[in-house]
């Protein structure tokens, strides 16, 4: 119970300092939000008296579009993410990052989120996760 009152509190410490432009951008993606941090983004929103709705678009989204993508790897910061989405795209292998752009605006969000997702399609799954591990073998 205190925790969870603590938390709130520094999410309402954090989505006071962020700027309209940033709680939209947040907004845009509550999807990727946890029930507490979407409760104290619509308090802060209200507060504002900014009419901005949540959008929900995040991972029920994307497989209800693209039902055959799977979460490959999770990535902390984005260089490492765009490394492996680079290897993969050289290779031919369509592949995808989530959460991108919302831990770009804040980098602290990471954690949250559950780090940048790699998205690749089920079939390329295996391949693609042979030419991760043999790119990071290679590099130790």
């Amino acid at each position: 119970m205190k925790n969870a009152k603590s938390e709130r509190e520094r999410l309402a410490g954090l989505y006071a300092r962020m700027d309209e432009a940033e709680l939209r951008e947040l907004a845009r993606d509550a999807g990727s939000l946890t029930d507490a941090a979407q409760e104290t983004l619509k308090a802060e929103l209200s507060m504002r008296n900014l009419d901005v709705a949540l959008e929900f678009p995040a991972e029920n989204a994307d497989r209800t579009a693209h039902p055959n993508l799977v979460t490959l790897r999770r990535f902390r910061d984005i260089p490492a993410a765009l490394l492996a989405k680079s290897i993969l795209d050289s290779e031919g292998i369509e592949c995808f990052l989530a959460d991108e752009n919302t831990i770009r605006m804040d980098w602290l969000w990471s954690n949250m989120l559950g780090g940048v997702k790699l998205w690749v399609k089920e079939e390329d799954a295996g391949r693609a996760s042979e030419l991760l591990e043999r790119r990071s073998s290679e590099g130790s």
